[in-house]
């Protein structure tokens, strides 16, 4: 397989301004798809600002026109079946692996276990959404202590399309009402980021020239707090939601797209089923 041609050396960018590390993903060109080399220069950035003392806030945003759109499925950069050394978590390298092993291998590190990580991270992060974020897209904010959005935002998971139920961080019924929930997932149709807010996923909704600022006050405001207070508190929200079910919920599904990913497999010979970026959109995707 032909060597991924990454299109920057620097797909994510960080900053550090009055108590809050600005992280921004920054693959323009693709829409901020994630690929390897994009996630892991993202856990470096929150790596960085959990241990420097003069950050009490994380500001997560795209630059482009979007925010994310999702998991990388065909750009020259998709780096899939490339071997990593800067692995975070104690699974074994992905690359060469036989089978169903080699995704979920590298799906319980690089989606499900670095959100998790960054999740855990004891400074909390304001994200700050505009144009598309969808599937891998969600994930991002939805790790986010607080989302902001912009007017043109909206939100989709259509990978059902795929076959596959859901993205790796299943958080759906969490972030949404249930009912809800079946209807984002089953329909895979946008939602728009004032029906994001008035179901609560999305705490404020800003015009789009206002949303840089705006999440950055946010994350100002809480970077002025007493620091172990807030990480603190942020643990409390976080057990809570794992003793109502969120983590468990997270495992057993992970398995279910995995199997979903080994069915494609047996069927078409490819984990996605030969699915395209294209093929993920629809009128109301695009």
């Amino acid at each position: 397989m032909a060597e991924p041609i990454y299109e920057t050396d620097e797909p994510v960018l960080y900053a550090a301004e009055d108590g809050v590390a600005r992280i921004t993903l920054n693959r323009p060109r693709y829409g901020n798809a994630q690929n390897g080399q994009m996630l892991y220069a993202l856990d470096a950035a929150w790596t960085r600002a959990t241990a420097d003392d003069a950050v009490g806030a994380i500001l997560l945003s795209g630059a482009g026109r979007h925010f994310s759109g999702g998991h990388d499925i065909g750009t020259p950069g998709r780096d899939a079946e490339c071997s990593r050394e800067d692995r975070r978590l104690l699974w074994p390298d992905h690359a060469g692996k036989p089978g169903a092993e080699k995704a979920y291998l590298r799906e319980q590190e690089l989606y499900l276990g670095l959100c998790r990580r960054w999740r855990a991270c004891p400074k909390p992060a304001v994200a700050a959404v505009h144009g598309a974020c969808i599937a891998g897209g969600l994930m991002l904010a939805w790790v986010c202590d607080i989302i902001v959005a912009a007017e043109d935002a909206y939100f989709s998971d259509p990978v059902l399309r795929m076959g596959i139920p859901g993205v790796e961080y299943f958080a759906h019924p969490f972030e949404l009402p249930p009912r809800v929930a079946r209807e984002f997932l089953f329909l895979g149709e946008r939602m728009e980021a004032r029906r994001a807010h008035q179901l609560g996923m999305v705490n404020r909704v800003v015009p789009a020239d206002r949303l840089a600022n705006e999440a950055f006050a946010i994350a100002r405001r809480i970077a002025e707090l007493p620091r172990f207070g807030v990480a603190l508190a942020k643990q409390a929200f976080n057990a809570q939601e794992d003793l109502a079910g969120k983590r468990g919920t997270m495992e057993s599904v992970f398995h279910m797209h995995h199997l979903a990913h080994a069915h494609n497999l047996l069927l078409t010979g490819d984990g996605i089923g030969g699915a395209t970026a294209r093929d993920l959109a629809t009128d109301d995707n695009a």
